[in-house]
């Protein structure tokens, strides 16, 4: 990711930014050196279940997650490749929310039906996530 304080800045400035995340955590959905996220600034009020948010944890590390749970002040957090969820996290930490990312130079917009239906399910196969993994990790060692 680019200079933390300057991609807080621009979106506290009400910028669009674009990112390029680093890390698997979000494996499939962004593969570092690809995909590119395109991210504006966050009204707290209208978080929804699902949304991809970046956040600053406690040790000022911006993070890339989706919403799994949200209650009155904080939300719960979970990356696509990972099946804990991390959280309490205060709204206020979250700084930016996806509204389109880029994939080998194709605009993805969040709003996209299919892309709804793919992150809706994803949400909800949480539990199971790492008997997939190792399900279809068995099935390329079968090759």
């Amino acid at each position: 990711m680019s200079n933390g304080i300057d991609v807080v800045r621009l979106l506290e400035d009400g910028k669009t930014v674009q990112i390029k995340p680093q890390g698997y955590s979000m494996y499939p959905m962004f593969l570092p050196g690809r995909d590119s996220a395109v991210l504006s600034k966050v009204n707290q009020n209208r978080l929804r279940r699902g949304d991809v948010v970046l956040y600053r944890r406690d040790t000022q590390t911006l993070v890339m997650h989706r919403i799994w749970k949200i209650t009155k002040n904080n939300v719960f957090l979970v990356g696509d490749n990972q099946s804990s969820v991390e959280g309490p996290i205060k709204k206020s930490k979250i700084i930016g929310i996806l509204v389109f990312f880029l994939r080998k130079n194709k605009k993805i917009s969040v709003h996209n039906p299919i892309y709804r239906l793919i992150s809706r399910g994803w949400l909800i196969l949480r539990p199971f996530r790492d008997i997939i993994k190792r399900f279809v990790g068995g099935i390329g060692r079968w090759r």
